[in-house]
């Protein structure tokens, strides 16, 4: 799910952004839970250009970060962008 969306509006979301039918549920181990939290409460965040999504807005990091009582930023942004680029490659494809 992302962000909260019903099943319905997490399957409208993949439609939207071209992600393939088959998209499964994914595990996530314990070292990133926090980085998935954050990248899950980001889902509405996609900067989207003529050309389809073009990356997350990064002005908004600090806000959900704080909202979450997130501390460990520096790595959590790494890891953000780690997922970033795969959903593009996944949203592109």
């Amino acid at each position: 799910m992302y962000g909260g969306m019903t099943k319905q509006e997490a399957k409208n979301f993949e439609r939207a952004f071209g992600f393939p039918p088959d998209l499964d549920d994914v595990e996530v181990v314990p070292d990133v839970w926090e980085s998935y939290l954050v990248f899950s409460a980001m889902s509405t965040q996609w900067r989207v250009g003529m050309n389809g999504a073009t990356g997350l807005d990064y002005s908004v990091i600090p806000n959900v970060l704080d909202l979450l009582n997130i501390k460990s930023k520096a790595t959590i942004f790494d890891d953000l962008r780690v997922m970033e680029l795969k959903a593009l490659e996944l949203i592109n494809k």
